[in-house]
C-alpha cells in the first residue's frame, strides 16, 4: 500500500474504515469513514471518497474525482478526471470508463457532448 502526502483517512464511525492490499494513494485524497477499498485500487490526487462507500478491486479513480456517501463503484471500473459520483449510486461495468458529473459511461458523456455543440452552433 502507497499512501501520498496529506491524505486524510477517517477512522470508522460504526464499522471499519478498510484499504486492500497494492492500493496506491495519490497525495491530497480525503477518504470518509466506514469506506471499504478493494485490492490494487489506484486513486490519482486531490480525490475525495464520503463515508460508507465501497471501491471495489481493480478500480481506477483519475484526479479531482468526488465519490458521495454510500456509493459502490464495481470491480474494475474507471473514474475519469473530475468524475462525479452522486449519493448511493452503483457503478458497474470492469473495464468501463465514466465521466462527467453525474458520472455515466464515457460513449454517453460525448454523445450529450456533441449534441450541446450542435444545439449552441443552431442558436
Amino acid at each position: 500500500m502507497e499512501i501520498g502526502a496529506n491524505t486524510t483517512i477517517d477512522r470508522g464511525a460504526l464499522d471499519a474504515t478498510v484499504i486492500g492490499r497494492g492500493v496506491k494513494i495519490d497525495n491530497l485524497v480525503h477518504i470518509g469513514h466506514n469506506v471499504i477499498i478493494g485490492e490494487n485500487v489506484v486513486i490519482a490526487a486531490l480525490t475525495g471518497i464520503s463515508g460508507s462507500s465501497i471501491i471495489e478491486k481493480d478500480t481506477v479513480c483519475g484526479g479531482q474525482v468526488g465519490i458521495a456517501d454510500h456509493v459502490r463503484v464495481e470491480e474494475g471500473a474507471i473514474l475519469g478526471a473530475q468524475c462525479g459520483v452522486p449519493s448511493k449510486k452503483v457503478i458497474r461495468g470492469k473495464g468501463v470508463v465514466f465521466w462527467g458529473t453525474p458520472a455515466r459511461p464515457l460513449q454517453q458523456y460525448l454523445k450529450e457532448l456533441a449534441v450541446l455543440a450542435r444545439m449552441a452552433k443552431k442558436s
